[in-house]
């Protein structure tokens, strides 16, 4: 059946449904709109699952790893590029669209990365499938450094925001817990792997761990030894705008922008005194970022010279987002109106002057990385010319994947799964399904204290609808969802503790949110359409 007929079968389905339902005529707006919701969610997932499954086909036949990509590097699994950027956002699609895989394989790939490349401890190293053993001899102490602090940052990190504790978390405090065994501030750490860039990054990594592992843990340690690489660069000695000739504000460079911000976050309700001797610094920092690393559009260049405002790389970073997170948060905490007015004049510039915008010279992973922080940020300031370019934008990214699933055949195919879930998860206001099947077809329209959801599928299915809840309180017991690098959005957040007005058709029950979290039984015969709104 042609796309635009199945669309009209849907809505003369949804006119018939309404009939007995004591749905206002706005309401049955929501619903329709819920339903070309879902539409987009269920092309998004679809991409995804694809994506896993064209990666998996790519996978060494003796250990079940996937390569760091399909070009050059084929015999070998990495920490800071396959496991921190590729297998993560399998594990994220497997989790949501694929019970069995989620459960087998993709447990399958952790215990053998875990048991195949940990080599200091439990600190992973290369992992060569040509050699089947390490691709070096010999250690060098500060690619494992790198490498652990990325994989726990990119992957790890957004994994435990998304499944609570789970084998991946454990992976993760096991890596932390003999990371600290060997590395305090990461300029201590010597060998052929560190550059300048690369401390900087490591630094930056390890403080946005650090935050939210003490969140999850509560454990002093976490937070002191965030304290220490703090006092290291928010100090006279050290500030980034003060002392780095070459600052950059794209990946690979502004995860210290962000990691120092998370810490302040964490010091503002742990450590008043801490926040109050680190604030002039911060606020220098950003500032001076502000002054000198933006073009007239309010979007940041990828390197800058902030001792001298020279453009080092003239290029916009695809990851504004990302350090827009930043300046928000520090308006969240401190109030200051000037970062706020920051996020909205880079937010407001999309529609009208980056529209099929080349991010990252011709590369998908450019477009994921914008879209995703241009999301984060459009879930606290829902600018209307911010929707607009997010709908053209993911368009673009998805272009970019080929019929067997595969994007670009590098590690960066993962992020395109990154994005398009989050896109996916906004078009069903966080809601997801037990049992996915490609043939249901469900979105949402968020509206107030109100949820609009619409479902139908052409086959018969049964499983749940489990409503999005306050995954940084529940998950991480963050007391503030301060916009971050990786989360995922909370577009319609369910609280444990407290009662909804569930409607269905012409039947309205309260419930409580717990059972809405675990999920709601629904039953779809073949063709059928539910409609129902879930009130505050």
């Amino acid at each position: 059946m042609k796309p635009c007929l199945l669309f009209l079968l849907f809505i003369l389905v949804s006119v018939v449904g309404f009939a007995q339902a004591p749905f206002t005529s706005q309401e049955k707006v929501n619903f329709e709109q819920a339903l070309t919701n879902g539409q987009a969610a269920n092309e998004a997932f679809r991409r995804s699952h694809r994506f896993l499954l064209g990666w998996l086909t790519k996978a060494d036949p003796a250990t079940g790893l996937i390569p760091r990509n399909l070009k050059e590097s084929t015999c070998i699994w990495n920490a800071w590029d396959a496991a921190a950027d590729n297998y993560p956002f399998m594990v994220m699609t497997a989790a949501m669209l694929d019970k069995p895989l989620f459960e087998g394989k993709m447990r399958e790939m952790l215990a053998a990365e875990t048991r195949l490349t940990s080599r200091i401890g439990r600190l992973p190293d290369t992992y060569s499938f040509c050699k089947k053993g390490f691709e070096k001899s010999t250690i060098d102490t500060s690619q494992i450094v790198f490498g652990s602090a990325e994989y726990m940052k990119d992957g790890l990190v957004p994994l435990t925001e998304w499944l609570g504790p789970s084998p991946w978390s454990e992976r993760m405090l096991g890596i932390l817990e003999d990371l600290d065994k060997i590395v305090d501030v990461p300029t201590q750490i010597k060998g052929n792997f560190f550059g300048n860039s690369a401390v900087v990054e490591v630094g930056g990594d390890l403080l946005q761990v650090l935050a939210r592992m003490y969140w999850l843990t509560k454990n002093p340690k976490w937070l002191a030894w965030g304290i220490q690489i703090g006092d290291y660069y928010l100090s006279d000695a050290h500030l980034p705008t003060r002392t780095l000739s070459r600052l950059r504000l794209r990946d690979h460079g502004c995860e210290i922008v962000a990691g120092l911000v998370e810490m302040y976050a964490v010091v503002n309700t742990a450590n008043p005194a801490k926040k109050k001797q680190w604030q002039p610094y911060l606020h220098e920092m950003l500032n001076t970022i502000l002054a000198t690393g933006r073009n007239e559009h309010g979007l940041f260049y990828d390197e800058v010279n902030p001792l001298t405002g020279e453009i080092v790389q003239k290029r916009i970073a695809d990851n504004f987002g990302y350090t827009l997170n930043a300046f928000y948060t520090v308006y969240m905490i401190d109030g200051v109106v000037a970062y706020r007015e920051a996020t909205l004049k880079a937010l407001s510039s999309l529609s009208a002057n980056y529209r099929n915008h080349d991010w990252e010279n011709g590369s998908a992973d450019g477009y994921a990385d914008a879209i995703e922080g241009t999301l984060n940020l459009y879930l606290r300031e829902p600018i209307p010319s911010v929707k607009d370019w997010l709908e053209s934008e993911i368009k673009v990214l998805w272009n970019f994947q080929k019929p067997d699933g595969i994007i670009e055949g590098w590690h960066g195919d993962g992020n395109f799964a990154r994005t398009s879930l989050m896109y996916a998860l906004w078009k069903t206001a966080g809601v997801h399904i037990s049992d996915w099947n490609p043939e249901v077809v469900y979105g949402a329209v968020n509206n107030k204290n109100n949820i609009y959801i619409t479902l139908t599928s052409h086959t018969a299915w049964k499983g749940k609808l489990i409503f999005g809840a306050n995954w940084h309180a529940d998950h991480l017991h963050m007391p503030v969802d301060y916009p971050r690098i990786n989360q995922f959005q909370e577009w319609f957040s369910i609280e444990a503790t407290k009662t909804y007005r569930l409607t269905i058709g012409d039947k309205t029950q309260t419930i409580k949110g717990s059972a809405l979290i675990a999920g709601y039984p629904i039953s779809l015969k073949p063709n059928e359409t539910i409609y129902l709104r879930c009130a505050r």
